[in-house]
């Protein structure tokens, strides 16, 4: 892609901030151009929104049916996934699927409750309960 072909549409996503592309300058040379974004990315990030949001709020449902933890609806609600979660807690993920039984989630320890309250931008207390 040349410098002149970088996306300059505008991307509602990306709240008035501009992300880094390569592109090749009139010399040939791989720079660094600043884009705004294209319509195309705008889309793609509404849908994985659209997504994650949707996977919230199936967990939501499933907790309040008893059949998994709060724990799985703040991962979904936060924008993470089963793979993330694990890769920011250094927990393995056999544990925290483990962990989004309600019984195992309710006997918890208070430093394993941290680590997951720290991931996720959470106090303990609301770790524990529905967003």
């Amino acid at each position: 892609m040349d410098v002149s072909e970088v996306p300059q549409e505008g991307n509602r996503t990306l709240g008035h901030h501009r992300k880094v592309m390569y592109a090749k300058d009139a010399e040939g040379r791989m720079v660094l151009v600043a884009s705004r974004g294209s319509e195309l990315d705008e889309t793609v990030t509404l849908q994985a929104v659209q997504r994650l949001n949707a996977f919230a709020d199936a967990a939501r449902l499933r907790c309040l049916a008893g059949q998994t933890a709060p724990l799985e609806v703040w991962m979904w609600t936060q924008r993470m996934d089963l793979p993330l979660l694990s890769q920011v807690t250094g927990i393995w993920q056999w544990r925290i699927r483990r962990h989004f039984r309600p019984r195992i989630f309710a006997r918890l320890k208070p430093a394993l409750l941290q680590r997951y309250a720290m991931a996720l931008g959470l106090r303990i207390e609301q770790l524990q309960q529905l967003p």
